[in-house]
């Protein structure tokens, strides 16, 4: 289970996709701090599409999120790896989180998959 105690989160990427899905590589690591958001704030705004494997973060008035391009990047919190981006509705829109997977659910098989390689 996530730590609540913490109250924003770290969001790194390359890309930043610009308005019309344009994109835009930097050469220098991206990083946004988004807020955690509640299970009943992402169920609704995610039109009850989260499962116990997921967290949500973002701003609901939207501007700052990943987006295409990102699957697969961290979300971190005090150096701490909580979340890899996996989906959303649009990028940054008002009203619509980042989904990610919560990798505290996947320690064993993490750990499981890296020892049997």
């Amino acid at each position: 289970m996530l730590n609540l105690k913490f109250s924003t989160y770290d969001l790194f990427k390359w890309k930043v996709v610009m308005p019309c899905y344009m994109s835009v590589y930097h050469d220098t690591l991206q990083c946004v701090e988004v807020p955690l958001l509640t299970d009943n704030t992402c169920l609704e705004a995610c039109f009850f599409q989260m499962t116990e494997n997921m967290i949500c973060a973002g701003f609901m008035e939207g501007g700052k999120d990943s987006c295409q391009g990102h699957s697969g990047g961290p979300l971190v919190c005090d150096g701490e790896l909580q979340g890899v981006v996996s989906w959303g509705h649009g990028c940054a829109l008002r009203k619509k989180p980042g989904v990610y997977t919560e990798v505290c659910n996947y320690v064993s098989w993490i750990q499981n998959t890296m020892t049997s390689g």
